[in-house]
């Protein structure tokens, strides 16, 4: 018998909100999650896989705001200098569609 994967809002963020902290501890790459998504999204029964998805792509949505908000803050404080960091070094933050207005197959 599978594995039980809970498809709850909370479970979902945790497990995000894990990968996301396992890549600024630097304990995984970017293949690394991509990896781990896979492997978590084979585990979820196809029954629960509609609810799954939904709230992937609302803990998506919210991340990356969240981290586009932070960005356009520093931005906009005169006493924080972006260019010390090498902007070639950072991933380029991609805007998650809303769930609502388009539909994105989830195959992961």
């Amino acid at each position: 018998m599978g594995q039980e994967i809970s498809v709850s809002y909370q479970a979902v963020k945790s497990k995000v909100y894990r990968l996301i902290d396992s890549l600024v501890e630097d304990a995984k790459n970017t293949g690394d999650v991509q990896e781990s998504m896979k492997r978590w999204w084979k585990l979820i029964h196809p029954a629960d896989r509609p609810i799954a998805r939904k709230h992937l792509l609302s803990v998506l949505a919210k991340s990356n705001a969240t981290l586009e908000a932070i960005c356009d803050g520093l931005t906009d404080m005169k006493d924080f200098e972006l260019h010390q960091m090498p902007s070639e070094s950072l991933p380029r933050l991609h805007s998650m569609p809303d769930p609502s207005v388009q539909r994105m197959k989830a195959s992961l």
